[in-house]
């Protein structure tokens, strides 16, 4: 399984926030961001800043998507 962080971008979108005003909001640096950007592996400490900062739950900024199947 993977994470995306789609739905962050989404919700983003929807609050007419940039990604510079989260990052200020939940205390995060841009590098973390960038990590969330290309959907890489973040501690929980930041989802819960970003949940606290945008008054959300966890499923509302990330999902699990299958691997793509390979087939030989």
């Amino acid at each position: 399984m993977a994470v995306s962080y789609n739905k962050l971008w989404k919700l983003l979108i929807d609050k007419n926030m940039k990604k510079k005003e989260l990052g200020k909001a939940a205390g995060i640096s841009n590098s973390l961001i960038a990590k969330l950007g290309k959907n890489e592996n973040v501690t929980v400490d930041v989802l819960v800043r970003i949940c606290s900062a945008l008054d959300c739950q966890i499923d509302d900024i990330m999902e699990l998507v299958p691997d793509d199947i390979k087939t030989i």
